[in-house]
Order: C-alpha cells, then structure tokens, then sequence
C-alpha cells in the first residue's frame, strides 16, 4: 500500500529528501510525474497524455503530502519505508485506501524508473 501523511504533519520537511521517487511534497507546491522519476510522459485513465514535466496540482495545501501513484513505499530501495523511517512525529503511515502487494509496488518502481 502507499504511504501517506496524515494532518498531524508539524512540516519538519524530515521525509521529503528520504524518497527515492520524489513522491513527496511540501504542502502547497506543485508536483510533476518525472521528478525524481525517469517519465517523460504519462497517459493517464482518461487516455490524456501529460509531460513528465506538466505542474500537477498539490494534494495538499497545508502540510505535505506524498503522490500515491510515485510512493512505492521504497520497495526495491529499502527495507522499509524512509519517510516513515525519519517522521518524528509517526505521520507517516500506511494509506488504508491504496493497498498495493509486493508485484504491484515492484512493478510500478520498474515504471517510474524505466527499468
């Protein structure tokens, strides 16, 4: 499953250097699917087709916030997940609603990395 951040974020900024997808944010600032990824471009469900480099919207505005659709929860990386790992205050956990078994986190590292 993805990581997520809940509202107790104190915005310490611990967690974001950590990733190796560059799947989390500051509260507020956009993101982009090739960041810290090797995408170029992604279709997305609709069949729309957006750079790598295109702003997306923040998923959050106050706190960071991790992109579901990057966090492989470090699978492939580290044992466990770094953002989790260095979060003082334990907002980091597991996303209840995006349970992802070992093939899917593997396969999704394989596509943001080109692998």
């Amino acid at each position: 499953m993805a990581i997520m951040i809940t509202d107790e974020c104190i915005n310490c900024a611990a967690c974001e250097p950590e990733c190796p997808n560059t799947a989390i944010y500051e509260g507020g600032v956009e993101w982009t699917w090739g960041g810290g990824t090797k995408l170029t471009e992604v279709e997305l469900g609709d069949g729309t087709i957006i750079g790598g480099k295109d702003p997306m919207s923040p998923v959050s505005d106050e706190f960071y916030y991790i992109v579901t659709d990057k966090c492989t929860e470090c699978h492939g990386f580290h044992e466990e997940p770094q953002c989790a790992a260095v979060c003082p205050v334990d907002c980091c956990v597991p996303d209840p609603d995006n349970v992802e078994d070992d093939d899917t986190l593997a396969a999704k590292k394989a596509w943001l990395h080109a692998e």
